[in-house]
């Protein structure tokens, strides 16, 4: 992207502004992970990719259902974030993956339960990173939601200028 993501300017505030607040109305409650100046809570293994920051948020939580959500996720929705939170509970699985039809898990717009907490961190410690290898042998469920665009990141300045553009 060549600038921090968390600060691109978006619908009067910023992307991540935006993002916590879908999860805030989903969930209850946000924390970001990284970012200590935005009043996040410090990555327990930076440099370590997602699956670090998905353990550093279980290590800070006393909620048993988690969301992740990515911050460059601009078309994300507390709709969204709720049906993912109900269907990880009425499952009663360690982590809820959902993709849009034909595609790839999105771990990274997720739910994880804080007890998968111990499996993820010795993936971790093995040296698996992908988030996706770290949860095979958990009870994962895979939800397909019809809307891809919901998982639509923003990864360079050409995915950016769509949506600054409005």
């Amino acid at each position: 992207m060549g600038q921090d993501k968390t600060r691109l300017p978006y619908r009067g505030g910023t992307l991540v502004e935006a993002v916590s607040a879908a999860v805030r109305c989903a969930a209850g409650s946000a924390i970001l992970v990284g970012h200590p100046e935005l009043g996040g809570i410090p990555d327990l293994y930076p440099g370590q990719g997602p699956l670090g920051g998905i353990l550093t948020a279980l290590d800070h939580t006393s909620a048993e259902w988690n969301l992740v959500a990515a911050c460059d996720l601009p078309e994300v929705t507390p709709e969204l974030l709720s049906r993912l939170l109900d269907a990880a509970e009425a499952a009663g699985c360690d982590a809820l993956l959902p993709h849009a039809p034909g595609g790839l898990p999105e771990p990274l717009c997720a739910v994880y339960r804080r007890a998968a907490r111990p499996a993820l961190e010795a993936r971790f410690q093995a040296g698996v990173r992908k988030v996706t290898l770290a949860v095979e042998g958990l009870r994962t469920v895979h939800l397909e939601i019809g809307e891809a665009l919901h998982f639509k990141n923003v990864n360079t300045p050409e995915d950016w200028a769509i949506y600054a553009a409005g």
